[in-house]
């Protein structure tokens, strides 16, 4: 009596979706040719199979495929975001320097922490708006960490405004009261509202207003935006903890997690 290939199923299963894993893998996967073929190598151990049963299998390898092509184009997107992660660990160790120990970049907390947290963001950006709080708590919770801020305008002309006129608060030593109340500014973005807002944490604003047009500044907004771009940073905010590179408006635990492993050195 022929048995029926279903009675393997499972099995099936696992073999339809493994080939269509190692064949998108080595990018040979094609729907159309499907083969209907097996070695013995390929089979579980404990399981032996007919011609006309590896036949059966190939048809509903193929079949499987066909009806849930969703499960190639999840592959394929895993496939690409492990690319682009093993890519970042490599920019990450290659910019290292630029990343976590510029001189001129703005920080808080320990200048001598044993972790350091750099966040690319936007002014205007929402989510980054969103993300301040939990970082103002581990500043306040964690005595070790150092947080350097990476302004990369991305969001317009206004977003621009806001970098610039906070790298220029920072030649009036006053870049965190000023970082921080850009951050709880709702509304517009222009040099009228810039202004007050710098009039209203002590700042000269005239002075501010001068020194946004300053070479230094444009050069150093360029430098972050061509790390960004090294790093495949195409969103803010985006978080570089240790050797990861995490994009989102994370929350205060998961911030705390990437610290832990950070020390952890995983």
């Amino acid at each position: 009596m022929s048995r029926s290939p279903l009675r393997h199923l499972p099995i099936v299963l696992a073999l339809a979706l493994g080939g269509a894993s190692l064949a998108i893998s080595l990018g040979a996967i094609k729907l159309d040719e499907v083969a209907p073929q097996a070695n013995a190598a390929s089979v579980p151990p404990a399981t032996s199979f007919s011609e006309a049963e590896i036949a059966d299998i190939g048809t509903i390898s193929r079949d499987y495929l066909l009806a849930n092509p969703e499960i190639i184009r999840e592959a394929l997107q895993a496939k690409e975001e492990q690319a682009k992660a093993n890519n970042q660990v490599a920019a990450v160790t290659q910019f290292k320097e630029q990343i976590f120990a510029d001189a001129n970049a703005p920080f808080a907390g320990n200048p001598n922490g044993d972790v350091t947290v750099v966040e690319f963001f936007d002014y205007k950006c929402p989510y980054c708006k969103q993300v301040t709080p939990a970082l103002e708590g581990l500043l306040k919770s964690d005595p070790g960490l150092k947080i350097v801020f990476k302004e990369f305008p991305i969001l317009g002309e206004p977003s621009l405004l806001a970098a610039k006129a906070a790298l220029a608060a920072a030649k009036q030593d006053k870049y965190m009261a000023f970082h921080t109340a850009l951050m709880a500014h709702r509304g517009t973005l222009d040099l009228n509202s810039i202004a007050t807002v710098a009039a209203a944490t002590g700042l000269n604003a005239e002075q501010l207003v001068n020194d946004m047009q300053s070479d230094e500044i444009v050069a150093r907004l360029k430098a972050n935006h061509d790390l960004a771009l090294a790093l495949s940073i195409r969103s803010t905010p985006t978080f570089i903890v240790g050797d990861k590179v995490m994009p989102g408006a994370l929350s205060i635990e998961e911030l705390q997690n990437l610290i832990k492993d950070a020390r952890k050195g995983s």
